[in-house]
């Protein structure tokens, strides 16, 4: 199964988040979850856990030609993915492993793409 989800927002790469107040932050955080959630259960359709780990590949298309580095990125999503299981009704320690892909892409079509695979 495939979702697409924003592209996490710039403030929370860890690079650029230095200096900011952690409240400015806390908000990012909370609104970009909360849309994550929205978004996976919008694309869902009926999945249920069947128990296991969950394989997720990530795949973001960057908004510019800039490569930024994969734990960066995953660092940066951590908001959706914290979505992600809640729209599955999952504890996130079930995301085993994690595969991460970066693709470049326009500001138009950058998203963070995730594919779910069960491990039973």
């Amino acid at each position: 199964m495939k979702i697409e989800l924003d592209f996490p927002p710039m403030q929370l790469f860890p690079n650029r988040a230095s200096g900011k107040h952690w409240g400015t932050l806390y908000q990012i955080k909370s609104d970009y979850r909360e849309s994550s959630t929205w978004l996976a259960k919008s694309q869902l359709k009926g999945w249920k856990h069947e128990g296991g780990e969950i394989h997720l590949k990530l795949t973001y298309i960057m908004p510019d030609k800039r490569m930024r580095d994969a734990d960066n990125c995953l660092a940066a999503s951590k908001a959706a993915l914290d979505g992600l299981s809640d729209a599955l009704m999952v504890n996130d320690k079930l995301f085993q492993p994690i595969e991460i892909r970066r693709i470049v892409g326009t500001k138009t079509t950058a998203k963070l793409i995730v594919e779910i695979q069960e491990n039973k």
